[in-house]
């Protein structure tokens, strides 16, 4: 059983050869245009970066433990980032559970309203809506505090998912683990009456809580929760979607011997009802490992890549296709991570699979723990660690010509 956060990882060691780009020679210097990182600031257990919309001012980052500090300008000031959220006392922080993601409305700008995805004391997901403060545009006004849904979780502390993201439709969309254990003992991930091991959508544009929207694959469905969008997940613990076209990217952290990435197309409806395996599937592989691969596949939807667990890897950190303005070599290629090995990875997604798939570890890699990537409203990316770290993904200042 994998988990996200240091202290619970068991790093798998591989017995077969590694079937990824892993295996290949290490990458060549860095081409002229090259990435690399410049250092944001340094924070306690950071786990996500976002910012609100057309806010080119401001960086937000979340801390496990349970705050929510904002950065002006993306850089650390005088006095150091300021607390815009602080509810430590509120939730359950440690392993992987804690304070997990924060998303801003599309209309923040006018109706102040952010959303916040953590673990309750007693285990259960919640997502919770707040207002930013009338009075201070850098503080939140926690007297406002509407609890939007809660997850009932099982007894087991791991797969919490974490990610909120609201969707080029102006929905929020929220990922769940599958309830934790080994292998998903309580079959959450394939059982359409849970709401564990799923993609969730919502609508949050009412007064308060949130709506089905009417075209959500079983909004009608009796035998099937209304809320669920796609499911057959384990833990996606960070999904994305590209800005630029709308595509959806879920990094699903794997079990035993298999990490995967999923892409469901705008053109194809975002992988609307689409069962993505997990726990019949560990990646593109039968499970529990079947070396005949003669296991039923049928109506189940393969990722577009996945990599074993090989030189350390163990737990992918799923992150975004880059769109900033900063990087050019890297528009339209998606990049993650592992969290073991601290390998980072690209690729570009061509609509029916990708292509360009590369190693630029050497680039932009801070080493082990990563622990999220994050995007600003330039479409800048960022990438943390758990060691405290916040950086944002630049061009080389030492190469300037387009490679």
């Amino acid at each position: 059983m994998n988990r996200l956060l240091p202290l619970l990882l068991v790093v798998t060691a591989a017995t077969a050869a590694c079937d990824s780009f892993l295996s290949t020679p290490p990458p060549p210097p860095p081409p002229p245009g090259a990435p690399t990182l410049a250092l944001v600031d340094s924070f306690v257990d950071p786990v996500y970066v976002t910012a609100p919309p057309a806010d080119s001012q401001r960086l937000f980052v979340v801390e496990q433990a349970g705050r929510v500090m904002v950065l002006a300008n993306d850089t650390a000031q005088a006095t150091g980032p300021r607390t815009f959220l602080d509810i430590r006392g509120q939730i359950s922080a440690g392993g992987e559970r804690g304070l997990l993601s924060v998303a801003f409305h599309p209309q923040y700008a006018t109706n102040g309203r952010f959303y916040v995805y953590f673990t309750a004391p007693n285990g259960d997901l919640r997502i919770v809506r707040y207002n930013v403060s009338t009075t201070n545009p850098d503080s939140a006004d926690q007297a406002t505090a509407d609890t939007v849904l809660k997850v009932a979780h099982p007894v087991y502390d791991n797969h919490n998912g974490g990610q909120l993201q609201f969707g080029p439709d102006g929905m929020l969309w929220a990922g769940t683990g599958d309830g934790g254990g080994g292998g998903d003992p309580d079959g959450n991930a394939q059982d359409r009456h849970s709401l564990l091991g799923k993609l969730l959508r919502l609508d949050v544009n009412g007064a308060s809580g949130y709506a089905i929207p009417a075209d959500n694959p079983f909004a009608t469905d009796t035998a099937s929760e209304p809320e669920i969008w796609s499911g057959g997940l384990r833990n996606p613990w960070r999904f994305s979607f590209d800005r630029q076209t709308g595509d959806l990217y879920i990094g699903d952290v794997g079990q035993d011997r298999w990490e995967e990435i999923n892409v469901a197309s705008a053109a194809n409806q975002r992988g609307r009802g689409v069962n993505y395996g997990w726990n019949r599937m560990e990646g593109t592989h039968c499970y529990p490992q079947d070396p005949s691969e003669s296991c039923n596949k049928a109506g189940l939807v393969s990722p577009v890549t996945d990599y074993i667990h090989a030189f350390g890897a163990c737990s992918v950190t799923g992150g975004y296709v880059y769109r900033g303005p900063t990087v050019p070599a890297l528009l339209g290629f998606y990049v993650y991570a592992d969290h073991c090995a601290g390998f980072v990875q690209a690729f570009k997604y061509t609509g029916s699979g990708i292509t360009d798939l590369r190693d630029i570890s050497s680039r932009i890699s801070p080493g082990g723990s990563i622990s999220s990537f994050g995007e600003d409203a330039r479409g800048d990316v960022y990438i943390m660690t758990l060691n405290g770290p916040v950086y944002r993904i630049v061009l080389n200042p030492d190469t300037t010509a387009a490679p």
